[in-house]
């Protein structure tokens, strides 16, 4: 095993690793109750690696009503999603893909492996 970095080499520890998807990304769930589903990255979570994607993984929040005026009732929100289970939908050809990162000038850019087309 030599020359192999350990994943702490590079990336001080506690430091998330970065997601590989954004906010507003096209995404397709490859695992779970909503596995085949697309929708849109609404936000992200990096300490715990996971995404709210629009109008999946619903979940539904009982809310009894408060003295300030709150209507109680079911309401029905995003839940998060592990990274891991989604992935990004190749703005060519509308099939998922793998995300590569590209350095240049010292600047990161992510690239869709399937096109090779960067994304940023």
């Amino acid at each position: 095993m030599a020359g192999r970095r350990s994943a702490t080499a590079t990336r001080p520890p506690g430091r998330p690793k970065p997601l590989r998807v954004r906010r507003d990304d096209e995404v397709i769930v490859i695992a779970g109750k909503d596995k085949g589903k697309r929708g849109r990255i609404l936000r992200t979570e990096p300490k715990r690696a996971r995404v709210f994607v629009e109008g999946l993984n619903m979940l539904k929040r009982h809310t009894r009503p408060t003295p300030q005026g709150g209507q109680g009732g079911v309401i029905e929100r995003e839940g998060p999603i592990h990274a891991s289970n989604v992935m990004l939908i190749d703005p060519d050809d509308g099939r998922p893909t793998r995300v590569g990162v590209e350095h240049e000038e010292g600047k990161r850019y992510r690239v869709a492996r399937r096109s090779g087309k960067r994304l940023d």
